[in-house]
């Protein structure tokens, strides 16, 4: 399974939720303001890393870049527009709003 998540994990518990019901071995993508959630050094970053431990932490790359995101917490992996399509296409999705 694949869980979307798309707000900001600072102003919404989307990425809570998610981490809370997602499957061990799901894979999670950090799109929009959600990729705030990927920035080392936030109050996020141990959740993150402990997720990191369960599940397949994606962030899409312009996400990341557009919110001038420099440093992701290790573990995450970025991805482009062509790793999220072959995401959606290899997974069931669901999307954390």
């Amino acid at each position: 399974m694949l869980h979307m998540v798309n707000k900001s994990p600072f102003q919404n518990n989307g990425l809570d939720s998610c981490l809370r019901f997602a499957s061990e071995g799901d894979c999670i993508l950090l799109m929009e303001d959600a990729a705030y959630g990927a920035a080392t050094g936030t109050a996020k970053e141990a959740m993150l890393v402990e997720a990191c431990k369960k599940f397949k932490v994606y962030a899409l790359s312009a996400d990341v870049k557009a919110r001038g995101i420099k440093n992701v917490i290790d573990g995450i992996e970025v991805t482009d527009y062509a790793g999220f399509v072959d995401l959606v296409d290899q997974n069931k999705t669901h999307s954390w709003l």
